[in-house]
């Protein structure tokens, strides 16, 4: 059974695959760009000591996210 929740409810080595993007124009662009694509594969590394960035590795390699930003990418387990 697949379950939604969004990357900012992942916790570390938790994994999703990228179901769809929401937000303002601008923001879903950015995170196109950084290769946060629908059907990509994400997993959280780590979260910042107060847990804001966390850190994620998609397509092989490493970006910092804020969880404001984290939280308009939809994921499915």
């Amino acid at each position: 059974m697949n379950t939604t929740k969004t990357l900012n409810k992942l916790i570390p080595k938790e994994r999703g695959i990228v179901k769809s993007l929401d937000g303002k124009e601008q923001l879903i662009k950015k995170l196109l760009n950084m290769g946060i694509t629908p059907g990509s594969e994400l997993s959280i590394v780590r979260l910042a000591p107060l847990g804001d960035p966390i850190v994620i590795k998609v397509k092989g390699y490493l970006l910092s996210l804020r969880k404001e930003e984290a939280k308009h990418i939809l994921l499915e387990n």
